[in-house]
C-alpha cells in the first residue's frame, strides 16, 4: 500500500464533479495493478475495523485490524508465507475469522480452499479452526479436516460461536458423494459440536436462533431438492407449493423463528422477495420483477429483516419496501450525498449507531467509509485503488436494444458520447449461463475506452440477472443464436452512431475469447480483428479436457449447454473452422489455466497454421484463467493497445 488505511481516516469532504468525458491518456500500469483493498469488516462495538490488504505484487495478502480510535494504531497479521485471507467474519468484539486463500492455476486471483483461521485482535492467540495439516516428522498435525469450510451464521447471543458448513472434499476424481455438516465452532478455543449432517452435498440455512430450517441438495438433472422445518423442532418435510415451486433461499427469519424472507423462484422467472410464514407454509410478494433479477437485497441494520433491494442487470435501480422506513431514509440520503454512485452498506455494529458502507461507480472501484449516526460524520477508510481518478475515465451508459427476433437485451456502452462514431471493441462477458455484465468499475473496459476506443457489452440470452428461463434460453445456442445477439448489438451501435462501421474489434475471456473469435465467423463483415484471452476454441475439446468435464455433474451440464451433435459442436467451434477467419487475430493464454486448458489455444494456434493463417501470440508460465501478476496484465494491455492502433487505430483503414 502507498498509505496505511489508518492514516486516511478523514472527515468526508464535497466530493468533485466528474468530467463527462475522458481526457489524459493513463499507464498501464494503472489498469493492471491490485487494489489496496480486497475487503474490510466492521467491528461489533465499532472499535475496530478489518482490513484485507494485498502486497504489492499480490502474492500475499495481510490482515490488517485498524482501531477507530484515531491514535492510528494498526495491528498487521499474516496468516502463512504467500498466503492470502478472504472472508473477514467478526465472531465477537475483539474476535475475528478469515478464510485462508491461496493462488491456484484455476483462477486470475487467490481463492478460498477451505482452511479457516481465527485471531484475536492482537494476533496473540491465533486458532486454526478447519484445516489439513500434515504431519511433520514426528510432530502430528493437529487438524486432518478433508473437505471445505465457510462460516455460515454468527451465533450473537453466543459471543464466539459461529455456524460452519463443512463438505467433505470428493474421495475420488469425479466422485460426487461429497457430504455436507453444519458444525458449531468456538472461535477462540477450536472446539466444535456437529448439529447437522447429510450423506450427500446440501446447503443449509437458518432461522435466527440457528437453527437449520430449510435444505437445498440436487437430483439427478441438477434441479434443487427443497426441505424444510415448518416448525424448529419438525422433521425435514419438502417444501410446498405454495411456497416455492423450483427454488428458494432463506435471507433472514425474525426473533420469533417463523416469521422469514426468502428469494423464491416458482418456475422461469427472475427470483422474488416474499415474506413468508413457515409454520402455515404461506407466503406474501413484497418485491420483484418479471423481467429481471434481484442483484443486491439491502438490510436494516445489524440484525434487521431486507429493507430494500437493488437491480443491476439493466440500468441500476432501488426499491425500497417501504420508502419512509428509517434505513430506506438513511441509505436514499448516502445516495445522495454520493451523487452518480451506488452504495452498498457492509456492516453494522450491534447497537447499529456506526456502519460500514462501500461507494462505488463506473469510474470508481470503490472507497470504504464510516457513518457515525449519533453525529452523521462520515470518515474514509480507504479507496480500492486511490490512484484512480474518475475524471480520466470514461462514463459507462446502460443500454437497451431489441433483436432482429424480438427479444429485448441489456447492456453497456462505454466512451465518448456525441463525438460521432468511434473506433468500437465489441467485449462479450465470459462464462456464459449465470454471469452478466452489470454497471460498475472494469479495469479492461476503462483501459480500452481510455485509449479512445467505444467498448460495447451486452448480455446475451443466456447470461445471468434475468432469471432460469433467460439463462436456459442460450443452451444449444452457444454458436447460434447468442452469437447473433453480439451482431445485433454491433448493428445496434452503428444504427446510433456510436461505432465507426470500419473499425470494429471483438476481445474476450473465456466464453468471451470464444464469442470473440467466433464473431468474425459467423459475421465476417463486421470485424476488422480479433482478440482471445483464456478462451474455449474447440467445443470437442471443452467435452474432453477441462475441470469442468471431471464430474457427471459437469458433464451433464456440459450436454446441456453445448448439445451431443458433433457435427454441430465441429462447426461452432473457431479450431475447426480456421480458415474462414480473415482478420488479425491476438490470443493470450495462461499455461497453468485448469479451466480452459492449453489444448484450447494449441488447437486453435495449430489450425492457424495449417491454413496458413498468422496469428499473434502472448503466453504466460505460471498464470492460468486469467493473469493475475499485474507486470502479466501490463504486457497483455501493451499487447491489446498496439494491436487495436494498428487493426481498427485513428491511422488505420
Amino acid at each position: 500500500m502507498n498509505r496505511s488505511p489508518a492514516t486516511l481516516l478523514a472527515a468526508l469532504l464535497c466530493l468533485p464533479s466528474v468530467p463527462a468525458l475522458a481526457q489524459a491518456k493513463l499507464p498501464v500500469e494503472d489498469f493492471a495493478r491490485h487494489a489496496e483493498i480486497n475487503s474490510a469488516a466492521l467491528s461489533p462495538t465499532g472499535e475496530y475495523v478489518a482490513l484485507a490488504v494485498p502486497n504489492e505484487d499480490g502474492m500475499e495478502t495481510r490482515l490488517h485490524i485498524v482501531k477507530l480510535d484515531g491514535s492510528g494504531s494498526t495491528q498487521v497479521l499474516r496468516f502463512g508465507k504467500q498466503q492470502h485471507v478472504t472472508s473477514l467474519t467478526w465472531s465477537d468484539n475483539d474476535q475475528i475469522v478469515v478464510s485462508r486463500a491461496k493462488m491456484e492455476p484455476l483462477e486470475a486471483r487467490p481463492y478460498s480452499y477451505g482452511e479457516l483461521m481465527s485471531s484475536d485482535v492482537a494476533g496473540k492467540t491465533q486458532e486454526t479452526l478447519f484445516a489439513y495439516v500434515p504431519d511433520a516428522g514426528q510432530q502430528r498435525g493437529r487438524r486432518k479436516d478433508r473437505g471445505f469450510a465457510t462460516v455460515v451464521k454468527v451465533l450473537d447471543d453466543e459471543p464466539g460461536q459461529v455456524l460452519v458448513d463443512f463438505t467433505a472434499w470428493p474421495q475420488r476424481r469425479g466422485d460426487e458423494d461429497r457430504p455436507t455438516a453444519i458444525y458449531k465452532v468456538d472461535t477462540r478455543s477450536g472446539h466444535r459440536e456437529l448439529i447437522e449432517q447429510t450423506s450427500e452435498t446440501a446447503t443449509f440455512m437458518f432461522d435466527h436462533s440457528g437453527r437449520a430450517r430449510l435444505k437445498t441438495t440436487t437430483d439427478d438433472n441438477d434441479d434443487p431438492v427443497l426441505m424444510y422445518r415448518p416448525g424448529a423442532g419438525n422433521d425435514w418435510q419438502p417444501v410446498p407449493k405454495t411456497l416455492a415451486g423450483y427454488n428458494m433461499s432463506l435471507l433472514y427469519v425474525e426473533a420469533d423463528n417463523n416469521t422469514a424472507y426468502a428469494a423464491i423462484v416458482d418456475k422461469g422467472e427472475p427470483a422474488q422477495l416474499y415474506k413468508v410464514d413457515l409454520a402455515k407454509g404461506t407466503r406474501m410478494r413484497l418485491a420483484g420483477r418479471e423481467d429481471m433479477g434481484i442483484g443486491r437485497v439491502l438490510y436494516a441494520g445489524h440484525d434487521g429483516p431486507p429493507f430494500g433491494v437493488i437491480f443491476d442487470e439493466g440500468k441500476p435501480s432501488v426499491q425500497y419496501l417501504d420508502p419512509d422506513s428509517e434505513w430506506a431514509k438513511l441509505h436514499a440520503g448516502l445516495l445522495k450525498a454520493f451523487p452518480g454512485q451506488m452504495v452498498s452498506i457492509l456492516d453494522w455494529t450491534r447497537d447499529n449507531k456506526k456502519l460500514l458502507f462501500l461507494v462505488w461507480s463506473d469510474r470508481n472501484p470503490g472507497g470504504y467509509y464510516l457513518l457515525d449516526r449519533s453525529n452523521n460524520k462520515v470518515q474514509l477508510v480507504n479507496e480500492v485503488m486511490p490512484w484512480i481518478k474518475a475524471g480520466s475515465l470514461s462514463p459507462s451508459i446502460p443500454i437497451s436494444f431489441t433483436t432482429s427476433d424480438g427479444l429485448t437485451l441489456h447492456g453497456l456502452y462505454t466512451g465518448a458520447i456525441g463525438k460521432g462514431p468511434q473506433p468500437l471493441v465489441v467485449l462479450p462477458h465470459g462464462g456464459p449461463h449465470g454471469p452478466y455484465d452489470s454497471w460498475g468499475y472494469d479495469s479492461d473496459v476503462q483501459f480500452l475506452a481510455n485509449r479512445g476506443y467505444g467498448v460495447l457489452q451486452i448480455n446475451y440470452r443466456g447470461s445471468g440477472g434475468r432469471g432460469k428461463a433467460f439463462l436456459e434460453s442460450g443452451y444449444l445456442q452457444w454458436g447460434g443464436k447468442m452469437q447473433d445477439d453480439l451482431a445485433d448489438g454491433v448493428r445496434w451501435a452503428i444504427a446510433q452512431k456510436l461505432a465507426d462501421p470500419s473499425r470494429i474489434c471483438t476481445f474476450g475471456a473465456s466464453y468471451g475469447g470464444y464469442a470473440a473469435l467466433m464473431q468474425p465467423i459467423r459475421y465476417p463483415d463486421l470485424y476488422k480483428c480479433a482478440i482471445g484471452y483464456v478462451g474455449v476454441y474447440d467445443l470437442q475439446v471443452m467435452k474432453k479436457k477441462g475441470d469442468i468435464d471431471d464430474g457427471a455433474s459437469g458433464r451433464r451440464y456440459l450436454d446441456r449447454a453445448l448439445g451431443t451433435d458433433i457435427a454441430q459442436l465441429k462447426a461452432w467451434s473457431p479450431a475447426q473452422n480456421a480458415a474462414k477467419i480473415k482478420v488479425p487475430v491476438l490470443l493470450a493464454a495462461g499455461k497453468d489455466d485448469l479451466r480452459v486448458p492449453m489444448d484450447q489455444f494449441n488447437a486453435l494456434v495449430n489450425a492457424f497454421k495449417a491454413a496458413g493463417t498468422p496469428a499473434e501470440t502472448l503466453v504466460f508460465d505460471g498464470e492460468g484463467h486469467g493473469f493475475y501478476k499485474p507486470e502479466h496484465r501490463a504486457e497483455l494491455y501493451r499487447r491489446i493497445e498496439a494491436f487495436l492502433a494498428k487493426h481498427i487505430g485513428p491511422d488505420a483503414r
